[in-house]
């Protein structure tokens, strides 16, 4: 956590570097601007499990997979107040997660099928990864 003028000096440095050296960064954070501002790609996770894949303007403006459509929408925008989807529930615990889908005890539309069996991270359009029963065939 640095002041924001620092942030914003740091992320272009780190921008700059990455077009003159032709680098490639992992970060991790829970800032979606900072994502936004920085990423080419995205995976979304949830109690350490990726749920959701793809460049960064899909995943910001067609999220498929429950959670990352509440935090899209949790985002603050100028434009006022939005409808939000508010996720309930508690965090279940990382030291004992959930069986089957991590999310179901929250996920809006969970099946019998979520609190059993783990979904896999499968292609729904090209490079655009989700994990989530609501996709399978």
């Amino acid at each position: 956590m640095v002041d924001v003028s620092i942030r914003a000096q740091i992320l272009d440095l780190l921008l700059e570097l990455k077009k003159e050296m032709d680098l490639t960064y992992v970060i991790i954070t829970h800032d979606l601007s900072v994502v936004y501002y920085i990423s080419n790609k995205i995976s979304i996770m949830y109690l350490g499990k990726i749920v959701e894949m793809e460049s960064k303007e899909s995943v910001f403006n067609e999220p498929l997979h429950p959670y990352t459509q509440a935090l899209i929408q949790a985002i603050p925008t100028l434009k006022g107040r939005k409808e939000r989807k508010i996720v309930g529930g508690e965090n279940p615990s990382a030291i004992r997660p959930p069986s089957g889908c991590r999310f179901h005890p929250r996920c809006p539309y969970a099946m019998e099928i979520c609190k059993k069996v783990e979904p896999k991270l499968i292609e729904i359009k090209p490079n655009h990864f989700v994990a989530c029963h609501l996709y399978e065939k």
